[in-house]
């Protein structure tokens, strides 16, 4: 259900508004979904037209279907929408007895072997490249299928509560190029949510820096780092913001990168389908690309899809149960969670404004998050380097929205591959940096855990 924005008066202390004046009053399936509410009404009309894009399947090229045809010849989805449902959050494929049966949607496995790729980006595996497909168009073999396994990891809180954490571990079979190099790393990342997406961009990069420089100088083990990274539209090295990793530093090379990546559309920043030398199947496959154009999507086309994803509101926070909510504040910043989830920031230009709009400058916004990486323990290493990231170190993701999930997607699944069902397992996974915020929840009764969790999912 929406509601009427309610006006932004400058003075949300308590972070209702989490968006300031880009705020939307909703709940329910289309929670993510929903412009900033103060777009302009040529704004709102743009808004829609990269919302169609973004919603609806690309076929395979040639089609009569011209404005979205070139999909593949390796993908992962047939549009954004596929895994990002509702502008919202991916899950992994369900289990039993410890084994998934089906293929992921939404969740995609990073390849790469030791060394450095183009530009210090991670280097792609030789056979099946930098991330692994298993959908093709016809006349071409799917690189294979995922396999997933789950292990029990039981536990205990302070006051004898036990519980039980599942880890996934990841595999592969039916390569249909042959097998991997023996280096090969693999990371999983589930897609993530895409409210507010737009005000990240607009955080000021001074900032991200401050937050890294107030950690460094801080007792503690919190210590994070920002990621460094080329961006293909800047032409130059930025701070990562987006991704599990912070592997992109700006919404358009995101967007342009999982179009060729995830549905093998090609632009004109990235024009070369996703296919390796052995693949000659993939090669040989018919091309979408206009007679006119460098790549299957044009420049317009994709710029809308940008737009429309800077463009999506965050809700507003959900305060009933004040009195516990406020407890649960308490707790988060006694259990230091908002040294890496800081709370809140005021927004400035993008690096691209044709690409966003203005209506995002000058926001008090709530994303509570510090865009940077940390150390995250053995428990959740992938043990794979992304740019300046290490094998153990993620980005901080933001928790706006998070009480939401259930509405949206019908699950509440969390963290890079979707292994923690809830926010206190999500807290449970965590370790290295964060291992003595862990502690402390651990020793919180159940009471106490259930403020704790009231709070975050109000955000």
């Amino acid at each position: 259900m929406l509601h009427a924005a309610v006006p932004f008066d400058g003075n949300d202390l308590q972070g209702e508004l989490t968006g300031g004046a880009t705020t939307v009053h909703a709940d329910g399936r289309n929670a993510f979904s929903f412009p900033a509410a103060n777009l302009d009404d040529d704004e709102r009309t743009r808004f829609v037209i990269g919302n169609s894009f973004f919603r609806r399947n690309w076929v395979q090229a040639p089609a009569s279907t011209t404005a979205r045809d070139g999909l593949g010849p390796h993908f992962i989805a047939r549009s954004c929408g596929g895994c990002h449902v509702q502008d919202g959050r991916a899950a992994p494929p369900a289990f039993r007895k410890g084994l998934s049966d089906e293929q992921p949607v939404g969740l995609l496995l990073r390849l790469s072997v030791p060394g450095k790729g183009d530009f210090g980006a991670p280097k792609p595996e030789p056979t099946y490249g930098d991330q692994f497909a298993n959908l093709a168009v016809q006349g071409v073999k799917p690189e294979g299928q995922i396999v997933m396994r789950w292990k029990a990891i039981d536990g205990r809180f302070a006051d004898g509560t036990t519980y039980t954490l599942q880890k996934p571990l990841y595999g592969f079979r039916k390569l249909a190029y042959g097998p991997m190099a023996k280096e090969v790393m693999v990371s999983p990342r589930i897609a993530p949510q895409l409210i507010g997406v737009g005000l990240l961009e607009a955080i000021p990069e001074q900032e991200i820096l401050h937050n890294a420089a107030m950690q460094a100088a801080s007792p503690g083990p919190i210590k994070g780092v920002p990621n460094r990274v080329y961006d293909a539209f800047a032409e130059r090295e930025m701070i990562g913001r987006f991704g599990w990793k912070a592997n992109a530093a700006t919404l358009a090379h995101q967007t342009a990168s999982a179009f060729l990546g995830d549905i093998g559309i090609t632009s004109s920043k990235f024009w070369r389908e996703a296919c390796t030398e052995k693949q000659k199947d993939c090669l040989a496959a018919k091309n979408g690309s206009k007679p006119d154009t460098r790549g299957e999507i044009d420049d317009e086309t994709l710029a809308n899809v940008i737009f429309y994803q800077a463009s999506l509101a965050p809700p507003a926070r959900r305060l009933k149960d004040e009195v516990r909510i406020e407890q649960g504040r308490q707790l988060f910043m006694q259990a230091q969670c908002a040294v890496c989830h800081r709370p809140s920031y005021t927004t400035t230009e993008g690096p691209f404004p044709h690409l966003t709009s203005k209506a995002l400058q000058g926001q008090k916004i709530w994303p509570y998050t510090d865009l940077l990486l940390h150390d995250m323990g053995d428990d959740l290493a992938d043990g794979r380097p992304d740019f300046a990231a290490s094998g153990k170190q993620w980005r901080t993701p933001p928790l706006w929205g998070i009480g939401l999930l259930k509405d949206v997607n019908g699950h509440t699944r969390l963290l890079h591959d979707g292994r923690a069902d809830g926010v206190l397992e999500a807290i449970l996974w965590h370790g290295g940096e964060a291992e003595a915020s862990k502690q402390q929840v651990l020793k919180m009764n159940q009471a106490e855990r259930s403020a704790l969790v009231k709070f975050v999912e109000s955000l």
